[in-house]
């Protein structure tokens, strides 16, 4: 099990890690980036280790990693979840701003036991971040009108955000994001990207952003659009 989260700069001259606690032990857990720059962990186990019924405990408390914080604040408990998900179950960000939540079946030959508590879960659940459901935030909430959905663009574009918000925002918090969402096995999510892009310019260079789709933010005091999704323009993008 894991207790501590490690970060670690690599960009740095003299690259160290920093090793802050967690609010609860996790194994098998799934870490999402968000569009605001925020980490979801959710899913998992406290105890065991990750191999069919090798684990017990299930965390149901999602936990937000908020990396701006100052170090002892910056995690954030969510409401539980009713449903236990432990090996292998899986979280993904999907086009509204939610992360999908599916799966669990820790039992050996797709078997539907549930002597133990941990069944094979065949439900989905929606999880809904800080930003979709604070009521403080709804007004500030920006609202994409441009670039239209599916748009293209090459990497180093410039291209207008059109976006509007029912409350005053702050204009120096507002930000562009995109993320490339992950692919998801085994409580492993790969080749997540998430970059604040420079006002209107699109994405940096291919090792930082890969080409694939990605999804197109407008973030406004840590309140964040629905989701556009993005097409980045290369012959690899299909």
């Amino acid at each position: 099990m894991f207790l501590y989260c490690g970060r670690i700069k690599i960009t740095d001259q003299d690259p160290k890690w920093e090793m802050e606690k967690m609010p609860m032990a996790r194994l098998m857990g799934d870490m999402v980036i968000l569009p605001n720059g925020e980490i979801l962990i959710i899913n998992g186990a406290a105890s065991g280790y990750a191999l069919w019924n090798m684990r017990g405990d299930p965390v149901k408390t999602p936990v937000l990693y908020q990396p701006d914080k100052p170090a002892g604040s910056r995690f954030l408990s969510q409401e539980p979840s009713t449903i236990p998900r432990s090996y292998p179950s899986t979280a993904i960000l999907v086009r509204d701003g939610r992360v999908l939540v599916g799966g669990s079946n820790p039992h050996m030959y797709n078997t539907s036991r549930d002597d133990d508590g941990l069944p094979k879960e065949l439900r989905l659940e929606a999880f809904s971040p800080s930003y979709l459901t604070d009521p403080s935030s709804a007004s500030k909430r920006p609202s994409i009108v441009t670039p239209a959905s599916q748009a293209r663009f090459r990497y180093g574009d410039t291209f207008p955000v059109l976006f509007h918000a029912a409350g005053e925002v702050d204009h120096d918090q507002i930000a562009v994001t995109m993320v490339a969402p992950p692919f998801n096995t085994h409580s492993f999510s790969m080749n997540q990207r998430h970059m604040y892009l420079d006002h209107v310019i699109s994405t940096p260079p291919a090792h930082l952003i890969p080409p694939k789709r990605g999804k197109g933010a407008v973030v406004a005091e840590r309140s964040t659009a629905g989701i556009l999704p993005l097409l980045c323009g290369s012959s690899e993008c299909t």
